[in-house]
């Protein structure tokens, strides 16, 4: 499944939207971004997004904040954003360090900026399949399923992984797209018995080549969501290739489409903002 293919697909809609924004109103679409220290990984992450922005004719503001920062400096920075008139969505970087509580600072989001996902309105209106902005990743890979025209109704989805912006939102979408939804985690038992069932195989756990082909159902659908040291997702993709019908790979499957999704609420919380949608 070329995830990289449909990000670029979707990139460039969001950019003729934005180009359409930015003429019927001289504003710009606007991506706020919120760091907390100086985390390599997240710096090239947030650089990443914001030059991705920059393609595709979306404005972005980067706020950095020391390592040090406390919770309340976190939700003062994120609530100053959410007042903003000329912001039109917020990124908070995570993970923000042990010492800061990420849930009060993710809630510090007004939920028409929550492009990411990331709040617990917006985790409600997932579950209940309400107007609002879905998690990215989660996002990402519906709209990989559906490119691949992957039929869901009475399909039997297994989702290895239950965090709060990617395996709990997945198995929620994928419940209302009237699938029937396992979800698997650390105290599963017997795991691979369980995805040896799986019709749609959403992989979240964080863990290199940690399911292995030899469990894949031949003809599953299989959704590699991880993304390990060495460039390995959390499915063993030589091995599980063989079996299944669909496959994304890791690079180039979910993680273009996060960004994407990203970029493409961004563009659609402006568009709301000038009342265009």
């Amino acid at each position: 499944m070329d995830g990289a293919g449909l990000a670029r697909r979707i990139v460039d809609e969001s950019a003729a939207t934005a180009a359409e924004i930015l003429r019927r109103t001289g504003t710009a679409p606007c991506l706020a971004t919120v760091l907390v220290g100086e985390d390599p990984a997240s710096v090239t992450y947030v650089r990443m997004k914001r030059n991705r922005c920059a393609r595709a004719g979306i404005e972005s503001r980067h706020v950095a904040l020391p390592a040090d920062s406390t919770t309340q400096d976190v939700v003062a920075a994120v609530t100053a954003l959410s007042k903003d008139p000329e912001v039109h969505g917020i990124l908070l970087q995570h993970p923000m360090g042990p010492h800061i509580d990420e849930r009060a600072a993710f809630e510090a989001i007004a939920p028409e900026k929550d492009v990411d996902g990331v709040t617990m309105h917006s985790f409600a209106a997932m579950g209940f399949g309400l107007p609002g902005f879905v998690s990215c990743t989660p996002g990402g890979i519906m709209r990989l399923l559906d490119a691949y025209e992957v039929g869901l109704p009475g399909k039997h989805a297994v989702v290895v992984g239950r965090s709060a912006i990617l395996g709990k939102p997945a198995g929620m979408l994928l419940l209302g797209r009237n699938a029937t939804v396992t979800y698997c985690h650390s105290h599963t038992r017997d795991l691979s018995s369980i995805v040896r069932q799986a019709d749609v195989l959403v992989a979240a756990v964080g863990r290199p080549r940690f399911i292995s082909g030899a469990d894949i159902k031949p003809g599953a659908v299989v959704i590699d969501a991880g993304y390990n040291e060495g460039n390995v997702g959390d499915v063993d993709f030589g091995t599980a290739a063989e079996r299944a019908s669909l496959i994304t790979p890791v690079p180039g499957g979910v993680g273009p489409m996060t960004i994407a999704v990203l970029l493409e609420q961004t563009v659609t919380a402006a568009a709301r903002r000038f009342g265009l949608s």
